[in-house]
């Protein structure tokens, strides 16, 4: 069990929706009573570990904590999924995920397939989640996985680069935080487990960052 997250919130508004931007790596759209979130990556510490790597057994654990502290916080009823829900062929995490799933019997999920969602459909099907090859439109914004060169009807949000910038601290001491990346017409979410690393490089023109720490947001 992970202590209670400081759960930090800054709505955004994206052509004409308003959601919050959350400091647990997460968006939140009431209208839709949806949690949006991409990245999970479930499979990848067992993975590693089946090839003889020493990840900590808890990767997992700690993250869908850290989700269902949010899904209770939010009286979320859907997860957004934007790509990479699962990493690797089935293993035991996913075991661990279909146990999880079982104390939110009317959660649902959508998952808009990213590069490493490669199950088969029958497993979909038998966690409940409903599918989308390549994107998810609802009202003026649409999810993908990877970023494409946005439209002006639409609003894009995506996953895929897990985001990230430098800080420069005293002493000249540079630290990475993870970010969302924000445009005119498009939104990056970071990644929402805490096994991937951060991608500080080429981010989009003319974007915002919305850094954040376990206890804050702040804007670069």
């Amino acid at each position: 069990m992970i202590k209670p997250l400081v759960i930090v919130s800054k709505k955004i508004e994206l052509k004409g929706e308003v959601l919050a931007i959350t400091n647990q790596r997460v968006l939140f759209w009431e209208t839709q009573k949806s949690l949006i979130l991409s990245d999970v990556h479930i499979g990848k510490s067992a993975h590693f570990q089946k090839s003889g790597i020493p990840i900590p057994k808890d990767v997992l654990t700690t993250d869908l904590e850290r989700l269902k502290q949010l899904i209770i916080h939010f009286k979320a009823e859907n997860l957004i999924i934007v790509g990479d829900l699962f990493h690797a062929a089935y293993n035991k995490d996913l075991d661990e995920f279909k146990d999880w799933l079982l104390q939110f019997k009317k959660l649902s999920l959508q998952l808009i397939k990213g590069n490493h969602d490669k199950l088969s459909n029958q497993i979909y099907a038998q966690f409940h989640i409903e599918v989308f090859k390549t994107e998810l439109q609802i009202n003026s914004l649409k999810f993908v996985h990877d970023a494409v060169t946005p439209g002006n009807d639409v609003f894009t949000i995506s996953g895929h680069i897990h985001p990230g910038v430098f800080i420069i601290g005293k002493g000249k001491q540079r630290i990475k935080l993870p970010c969302f990346q924000v445009t005119e017409n498009q939104l990056i979410l970071p990644a929402f487990s805490l096994f991937t690393g951060l991608n500080t490089q080429n981010p989009p023109k003319n974007c915002k960052n919305y850094c954040f720490t376990e206890d804050g947001i702040f804007e670069m």
